[in-house]
């Protein structure tokens, strides 16, 4: 493959200035727009999947297992994605994400069989287009202003992840689950539509792409190139905060997977009850993401943001361990959630400003892949945990982890942050 020139064309947009105020408005707006419906689609299909999955004759077991296989392949496409980014611009990129939901989702609508099921999740491996909006972002904001623009998709997201499941279950109740992933399609072409007609070819800033083209050698054009994608974890910091996401990620991702179970179990929560817990925590993200992010971001620096965040997770996971009562897990769950979304927002923005300009969209592409990770392995370990050690287990592993990475960076080896 190679390198897309149609920013140099004629009849092309301008390559952008990095820090355009009209540009950053317009794409800010349009990113917002595109992550409601990704968001909306994605939920749609989250409540639409067990139930088709029962519906054709899988059980548990089976429903874990295309779970893991959609798990893996969108750990394999993140860096691919973030990759083909870089090469080919983020207008390309975000198509692809969206072509790649709309086969995800238009395949569920027509499954009459488990394999098709499985084939739908395996058509999910380039579904990132929240990777995608994170490019544009990052190409179209200075380094102080990132982060906020960051955290600021979370609250589209989190619209998108209320609205989701209401219009999945409209459309379930009077339809069927095959029309309701169908919706989920149309909505991925309506995204298309719009990123084909107002997404500029080229986001990255004047300077990023004179600096490419001065430099060609340096890179050869391939999406598959391993050592271009790996020889971002050697830049100072970068393989540093990931891991550091991976392990902060782990006990969350371990309590997420078991949340609803634990919340019949130990606190005896119905569904509607749930529900509304699940929303509560979606509230806390979307205010933490939408003005906590970038009030705090603009004030101090990422390295003390990051250790203070972490330490508020060690203790709010503690705590954790003594919830007995559901006021008290709530209680617990407000400085658990924000600090949780603070540090990995913080985490994105950082890894980029390490980074050259014209590898963002791959390191972005690492560090999500770390979510993948995460979701391979939570379900299972979670379930063994549950079993043999109870529910205290899941604040200890959250205390001891985080606690232990918190001393390490605050005692031993320093972040490596611009």
């Amino acid at each position: 493959m190679e390198k897309n020139k149609e920013s140099k064309e004629e009849g092309a947009p301008p390559i952008p200035q990095t820090g355009s105020s009209s540009l950053y408005a317009r794409m800010s707006m349009l990113m917002h727009f595109l992550i409601f419906l990704y968001a909306t689609a994605f939920w749609i299909q989250i409540g639409v999947m067990p139930f088709l999955s029962k519906q054709l004759g899988a059980d548990p077991v089976m429903f874990g297992y295309m779970e893991t296989v959609f798990a893996v392949a969108m750990l394999i496409g993140g860096p691919l994605f973030g990759r083909f980014g870089d090469l080919f611009g983020a207008r390309s990129a975000l198509i692809v994400a969206f072509a790649s939901s709309f086969l995800t989702y238009a395949v569920l609508g027509v499954a009459s069989s488990i394999p098709f099921l499985f084939l739908s999740r395996v058509f999910g491996f380039m579904m990132h287009a929240m990777h995608g909006a994170q490019m544009v972002m990052t190409d179209v904001s200075g380094t102080k202003e990132r982060a906020d623009a960051l955290g600021k998709l979370g609250v589209s997201y989190g619209v998108g992840m209320v609205t989701g499941p209401f219009v999945g279950g409209y459309v379930t109740t009077y339809f069927s689950e095959q029309n309701a992933a169908m919706v989920a399609a149309g909505l991925c072409v309506i995204a298309i539509v719009t990123v084909v007609l107002m997404v500029p070819a080229s986001t990255k800033s004047r300077e990023s792409a004179m600096e490419q083209e001065r430099q060609p050698q340096k890179d050869n054009g391939s999406v598959f190139d391993v050592k271009a994608i790996s020889t971002l974890l050697s830049v100072d910091g970068v393989l540093q905060l990931i891991m550091m996401k991976t392990v902060v990620g782990i006990p969350a991702g371990v309590f997420h997977a078991m949340f609803a179970m634990v919340n019949i179990d130990r606190f005896e929560l119905t569904p509607q009850t749930n529900g509304y817990l699940l929303s509560f925590i979606g509230i806390v993200t979307i205010v933490m993401q939408g003005f906590g992010v970038g009030y705090i971001s603009k004030r101090y620096p990422d390295s003390i943001t990051l250790r203070v965040s972490m330490i508020a997770m060690s203790i709010s996971y503690l705590f954790l361990c003594f919830a007995t009562r559901l006021y008290l897990l709530i209680v617990i769950m407000v400085p658990m959630v924000m600090s949780g979304s603070l540090l990995n927002t913080i985490a994105n923005s950082a890894i980029t400003k390490l980074v050259p300009e014209d590898s963002t969209g791959t390191s972005l592409g690492l560090s999500m892949a770390t979510h993948s990770v995460i979701r391979t392995v939570s379900p299972t370990l979670g379930g063994y945990m549950y079993q043999w050690f109870g529910y205290p287990s899941f604040g200890m592993l959250g205390f001891v982890l985080i606690g232990l990475l918190a001393v390490y960076l605050n005692t031993g080896k320093r972040l490596k942050l611009n």
